[in-house]
């Protein structure tokens, strides 16, 4: 009988790790499946391919990764204590990751449906799994039977006391400069996406070229891989060639496709594109062959794309007439809605996106769960893209993975700029809304959500910018490309976003769609976006180079005061009494700390000195010589003790209570009363309160009070006794 269990295990080690890779003893029934291992944590990657019904004109290929809350010992935290339906945002961005890697792999021709689907089954805090579901979903690709072009292998990269260090532990990162992910063959990387502070276009390089190599392994150990356990890969019919259909699109297309692809304004440009396939759509539908239309639309769009590129080999002209260097005209303008707390508008060339820039409490910050835990972010910046940006009709059903990517790639590069929360306790959210789109609408978010801060008055240390770079490749020589077009995008071989400030990088993303680029390439177009990207800030400056100085006047009123630690409690109130009265009085929101620090956000500027004067209510200390309005909290023989401030009681010794001689205390006083009396000693030391009701009573009638002696401390005896004293 065969073992249920019988599986291939490899192992490889790289920086100090070792790496495992498995396959045979779970999910044997899908096309590929592997188990990929690196300390204590283990992600499981499946592939499977099924034939497609339907006739579409783009790679269908899924890829879901999901991180299970046991992986990490955790119960999720939702109502239904299991892991919801709708994947987080990092669940997303990794997918994201993912897929963009895999995507330019697959053979043309090839249109089966293809779903990966990565499951963390453990997690340790030193192992990140996104990394490892990267190298697994290539691995369960490349042993199975779907074609592919891999493999590739994932990896992080940080920067620490001068020194490289892939896939580092979560201290490491901590202490890092960079933070980048990218995935790469045996012979060149393929995708980057990451994060930096103020990295130089130097060390981002050098990190893509070290990382490069250490990568090389993982790839040898997929080949390893496929050669003990691979399966015979499927057949692809390449689309069928028609060199004679192909020249009548030519003969029919040619020059009027050229002429329409002069045209500088993109939905002038896609009309009269528009119009000429219509004619030649026209034409064809004359013949008897059904498919002849569908051939001669991939025909067309060849012809579009050699129209493009050629114009750019040889005569180094864009679409829109620009040289590969140029940018695009700028349109900047700040503080242009005039409720919000921060609001900015930037447009580059037909790109235009709507920054708002909006403040709250602490209590405003996003509390995410995560394997590791529960996580709060008080900086979020969210990306819409509605289809009227476009042009086009579209239901609105939320962020699609795209707009989350693309708003969590923004956010990224405009986190180095951001105050601390100690100097900037505020929560920041940014909303960008594109208005119109050709080409880097993420980059012009970056840019919009830059100077929306500085006019909330958000005390960022600089402006950032970002900028999108293309590239065309043929054969040895290469063209790159300076704030590309959507056109541009879409037809040549790049699409690498730069973002960051006059100090430099704070955020990378580059997805191509050859088989990989060289690190020459790469460092001529970190270089050339470094040259658009100063070009940019200095626009930027000119319409606003520092944070306005005051916030809004309707963005949240912020104060922070201190009071003693042993005050907080009657702050805060028996069961929190006082601290809702307050907030439900001012409309504030209060943020006590143990410390005694106390973070007031008001609504306006009345609001937050009522708020003040309430919680510092609770914080007065009694004075001598001045007169309180206090209730009595319990009377005794010798006198009563009546509260004058919040926690702050004194002795009126029956001999204070009256200007006449008091024979009993009760004559006079009773529990719960309301008496006003006079701060008469507080003594040093023990901080005893003496109050007089006596000296008030006096002062009313235009009489002197004779200070009584010094008590050193509590009355002894019996009545008799305290009234000798």
């Amino acid at each position: 009988m065969s073992n249920p269990f019988n599986s291939t295990r490899l192992t490889t080690h790289i920086d100090n790790n070792d790496f495992i890779i498995e396959t045979g003893r779970m999910a044997n029934q899908a096309d590929g499946s592997v188990w990929v291992q690196s300390g204590d944590t283990v992600v499981l990657v499946t592939a499977v391919t099924q034939p497609l019904e339907r006739d579409i004109n783009f790679m269908p290929l899924v890829v879901d990764y999901q991180e299970m809350s046991y992986a990490s010992g955790r119960i999720p935290g939702s109502y239904f204590r299991r892991e919801i339906g709708r994947p987080s945002e990092r669940e997303t961005l990794v997918s994201r990751l993912t897929d963009r890697c895999l995507r330019p792999l697959f053979p043309e021709g090839f249109q089966q449906e293809v779903q990966i689907i990565a499951t963390v089954l453990s997690a340790d805090k030193d192992h990140d799994p996104d990394v490892l579901a990267m190298t697994g979903a290539s691995a369960a690709l490349h042993a199975s039977k779907i074609p592919f072009l891999g493999p590739i292998a994932g990896g992080r990269i940080a920067h620490v006391e001068g020194n490289f260090i892939l896939n580092p532990t979560e201290e490491e990162l901590e202490q890092s400069q960079i933070n980048l992910i990218l995935a790469a063959s045996a012979e060149a990387v393929v995708m980057v996406e990451g994060g930096a502070q103020f990295a130089s276009e130097e060390l981002i390089s050098e990190a893509l070229a070290w990382g490069h190599e250490q990568l090389k392994p993982l790839v040898q150990l997929q080949e390893d891989l496929r050669s003990k356990v691979g399966k015979d890969k499927m057949e692809v019919t390449p689309p069928q060639s028609d060199p004679d259909l192909e020249k009548r699109v030519k003969d029919l297309a040619g020059s009027a496709l050229e002429k329409a692809l002069e045209k500088a304004d993109k939905m002038e440009r896609k009309e009269a594109v528009q119009a000429v396939w219509s004619t030649v759509r026209d034409d064809l539908e004359t013949e008897d062959d059904p498919g002849i239309v569908k051939t001669a639309a991939r025909y067309f769009k060849e012809l579009e794309s050699q129209i493009i590129r050629s114009r750019i080999v040889e005569s180094e002209k864009r679409i829109d007439g620009r040289g590969l260097k140029e940018v695009r005209d700028l349109g900047i303008e700040v503080g242009l809605l005039p409720r919000v707390h921060g609001s900015s508008l930037f447009a580059r060339g037909e790109t235009k996106v709507l920054g708002v820039a909006t403040l709250g409490s602490t209590r405003d910050e996003q509390h995410v769960e995560t394997i590791s835990g529960e996580q709060s972010k008080r900086f979020m910046l969210h990306y819409n893209f509605p289809p009227y940006c476009v042009g086009e009709v579209k239901m609105m059903r939320g962020p699609a993975r795209r707009e989350i990517g693309h708003g969590a790639l923004a956010e990224r590069s405009l986190l180095p700029v951001l105050p601390s929360a100690e100097d900037f306790p505020f929560t920041i959210r940014i909303v960008a809304e594109v208005m119109e789109s050709n080409g880097s609408s993420s980059m012009a978010t970056v840019c919009a959500g830059s100077l929306a801060m500085m006019d909330a008055g958000i005390p960022i240390t600089g402006q950032v910018a970002g900028i999108a770079m293309g590239l065309i490749k043929e054969g040895d020589s290469h063209y790159i490309l300076t704030d590309i077009l959507g056109d541009e995008d879409h037809l040549g071989d790049m699409d690498f976003k730069v973002a960051g400030s006059k100090d430099g990088i704070t955020s990378i993303q580059m997805d191509i769609k050859i088989s990989g680029i060289s690190a020459d390439i790469l460092r001529q177009a970190l270089d050339q976006a470094k040259e658009a990207r100063m070009s940019i800030l200095g626009k930027m400056d000119d319409i606003i180079a520092a944070p306005r100085t005051a916030l809004s006047e309707h963005a949240p009123q912020l104060k922070v005061i201190e009071v003693d630690t042993e005050k907080i409690k009657d702050v805060i109130g028996p069961g929190g009494k006082n601290i809702r009265a307050i907030t439900k009085a001012t409309g504030a929101s209060i943020d006590i700390e143990d410390s005694g620090k106390i973070s007031i956000f008001a609504p306006d500027n009345a609001s937050l000195q009522e708020t003040i004067d309430m919680v510092l209510f609770y914080d007065q200390k009694p004075e001598v010589g001045k007169n309180y309005d206090g209730q009595v909290k319990s009377v005794k023989d010798f006198g009563a003790f009546v509260e004058i401030l919040p926690g702050v009681e004194g002795l009126v010794h029956i001999s204070q209570l009256d200007i006449d001689r008091v024979e009993s205390v009760s004559d006079v006083v009773k529990n719960g009363d309301t008496l006003t009396v006079k701060v008469i000693e507080i003594e040093q030391g023990s901080g005893k309160v003496r109050l007089s009701r006596k000296a008030v009573l006096l002062e009313e009638q235009g009489k002197p009070f004779e200070q009584p002696p010094s008590r050193k401390g509590p009355p002894r005896g019996g009545r008799k006794q305290q009234r000798n004293n």
